[in-house]
């Protein structure tokens, strides 16, 4: 052990973390405490970012009214996302896709306007605005872990109609609505494969050596 690592159990705690993070549907309401909120927002906040610009605005959502139409947003796209996946709608319309009605807090995450003033590091990458509000995302993901509460990134919604709905400027962009909360339990593995939806695929078939698809 080099004299800047962590101590081993302290390392354990990190790597038990990251292999526990589920992406989480089901939630047994309750709520966080505003310090403890606070908390997870500053780890979400002391994440990367590309140039130092700080991409990410989180949006608390508190009003009940709110939620519900976020959930319709969801919904609709819900809907649509089945229709273009054909044979397998079926199967889909069965998952369970989000927790909005009922995890402790709801925050939808979101890009900044003005983001082309910032060059450093995305002239020819303009996507590291994303990749840093992503670091972001999975800083209050294992922050929520490590306190005991679970977290759900939802994706289906159109960006556009949420950015209305919530008064975003012009530039802005949602890019997910966050589930926070008490669960009952955490997935023994992601929810997906539990459902037969998808099966993970292994590290071997994602590493390669010196040059595209030759294996280590």
């Amino acid at each position: 052990m080099n004299d800047n690592a962590y101590t081993p159990a302290e390392r354990a705690a990190v790597y038990r973390a990251i292999g526990e993070r589920r992406d989480m549907r089901h939630f047994a309401g309750g709520t966080i405490a505003p310090e403890l909120l606070t908390r997870l927002l500053h780890a979400a906040h002391q994440a990367p970012s590309v140039g130092l610009m700080q991409p990410w605005r989180f949006i608390r959502i508190s009003q009940r009214e709110l939620r519900g139409q976020i959930q319709d947003v969801v919904e609709a796209e819900r809907l649509r996302t089945a229709e273009a996946l054909g044979e397998r709608s079926d199967e889909f319309m069965k998952l369970k896709v989000e927790g909005i009605n009922d995890c402790a807090e709801v925050l939808v995450a979101a890009l900044m306007d003005g983001r082309e003033r910032h060059i450093f590091g995305r002239r020819t990458l303009p996507e590291m605005d994303l990749a840093s509000l992503s670091c972001a995302i999975q800083n209050l993901w294992l922050a929520a872990r490590a306190e005991g509460l679970g977290m759900g990134w939802v994706s289906l919604f159109d960006p556009q109609a949420l950015a209305a709905l919530l008064g975003l400027p012009a530039g802005a962009k949602p890019m997910a609505v966050l589930c926070l909360g008490p669960v009952t339990e955490f997935y023994p593995s992601p929810m997906l494969v539990m459902e037969g939806w998808a099966e993970e695929k292994p590290l071997s078939e994602m590493l390669y050596e010196n040059h595209w698809g030759v294996k280590p």
